[in-house]
């Protein structure tokens, strides 16, 4: 469930990975805008999101935001 203002409901989502963290910065291009918000352990997160989205977020340096996360693929890697 993620916070929400004071006085409303919390908001229900079905994805089941949410990280809550600050955003450390924003790159928008012409189309889309990457966000990278950094979690409290210290580890990045990385999204591409429109510049559309990115601009209704109101998205800045130190906004404290959540990165939902929903894939129904992993892909996993090794030497």
């Amino acid at each position: 469930m993620l916070e929400h203002r004071k006085g409303a409901k919390p908001v229900k989502i079905s994805a089941r990975n949410v990280l809550k963290g600050k955003i450390k910065q924003v790159k928008a291009g012409v189309v889309n805008t990457e966000v990278i918000i950094e979690l409290p352990c210290g580890l990045e997160v990385v999204s591409i999101i429109t510049k559309e989205s990115a601009d209704k977020l109101g998205l800045a340096p130190g906004k404290q935001v959540y990165a939902i996360i929903k894939a129904s693929n992993v892909m996993i890697g090794s030497d």
